[in-house]
C-alpha cells in the first residue's frame, strides 16, 4: 500500500502497511472523510508527526491520546495547535512547567512544529477524529498502528527519552526498555490532573540532561 508518509518511516513500517487491519483502517478513514462529516486533522496532516520528525532524528517521544476535535486545532502533532489558535488548557500547563523547570518561557503560540523538527515525535495514539466527538475514531485500528510505531522506535533505537503523561501514555510504552532509554512518567497536564504530579516533574530539564549525556543535542523547548 502506498502510504503518504516520510520515507524513513515508510521503510521501517513497510510491513505494517500491508496488514489486514491497516487496510481496513485506511478504508474506514477514507470513508469518514468522504461521508460529509467533519474529520480532523486535514488529510494532508494525518502523518504530520512523522513527516516533521524522520525516524533517524527521533530522540524524544511524547504520547497523546487523540487529536483535538474542535475547529482549526488539530494538525497532526499531539498537544499542538496551529499558530493563532487559542492555547488548549493542557498545553498552557505544559508551558507553565517548562518555564518553572528551565527558567524561561517556551514559544508563545501553540504550534509545536519546532519541537518536531528537533527530533521530538509528537504522537497521538489515534490519528483522526470526528469533529466535536472525542475518541470517535478509537478502536478502528489506529492504536495498533501507533503501538507498532513505538515498538519500531524501541527495537531500533536506544537512548531515547519517553515522556509519558497519564496512565494511558504509560501503558502505551510498556515494551520500552528502561535500561536503554529514559522513561519519564507523571500525571497528565490536563487541568484535572496537572496538580497531582505533572507540575514539578522537571521532565524537560531531565530530558535535556540525558540527551547531552548520550551525545545528543538538547531540545530548545
Amino acid at each position: 500500500m502506498d502510504v503518504k508518509i516520510e520515507q524513513s518511516w515508510k521503510d521501517i513500517l513497510s510491513n505494517e502497511f500491508e496488514k489486514d487491519y491497516f487496510k481496513k483502517l485506511t478504508d474506514f478513514v477514507r470513508n469518514e472523510y468522504l461521508s460529509g462529516k467533519t474529520i480532523y486533522p486535514e488529510p494532508k496532516n494525518i502523518f504530520n508527526a512523522f513527516n516533521l520528525c524522520p525516524f533517524d532524528k527521533v530522540k524524544v517521544v511524547i504520547i497523546g491520546q487523540d487529536p483535538y476535535h474542535e475547529p482549526n486545532q488539530a494538525h497532526g502533532l499531539c498537544f499542538s495547535v496551529e499558530n493563532g489558535i487559542d492555547l488548549p488548557p493542557s498545553l498552557i500547563n505544559i508551558y507553565k512547567e517548562i518555564e518553572s523547570d528551565i527558567g524561561h518561557k517556551s514559544i508563545t503560540n501553540g504550534d509545536l512544529t519546532s519541537w518536531a523538527e528537533q527530533g521530538v515525535l509528537l504522537l497521538n495514539s489515534t490519528l483522526t477524529v470526528q469533529a466535536h466527538i472525542a475518541a470517535s475514531h478509537s478502536g478502528k485500528g489506529w492504536e495498533t498502528f501507533t503501538d507498532s510505531v513505538i515498538r519500531a522506535v524501541a527495537e531500533n533505537k536506544k537512548h531515547i527519552v519517553y515522556m509519558l503523561w497519564g496512565s494511558f501514555a504509560q501503558k502505551k510504552a510498556e515494551f520500552v526498555d528502561k535500561n536503554e532509554n529514559l522513561v519519564l512518567t507523571s500525571a497528565h497536564p490536563s487541568p484535572l490532573s496537572a496538580y497531582r504530579g505533572f507540575f514539578g516533574n522537571h521532565h524537560f530539564s531531565r530530558a535535556n540532561e540525558y540527551l547531552i549525556k548520550n551525545g545528543n543535542l538538547p531540545v530548545n523547548w
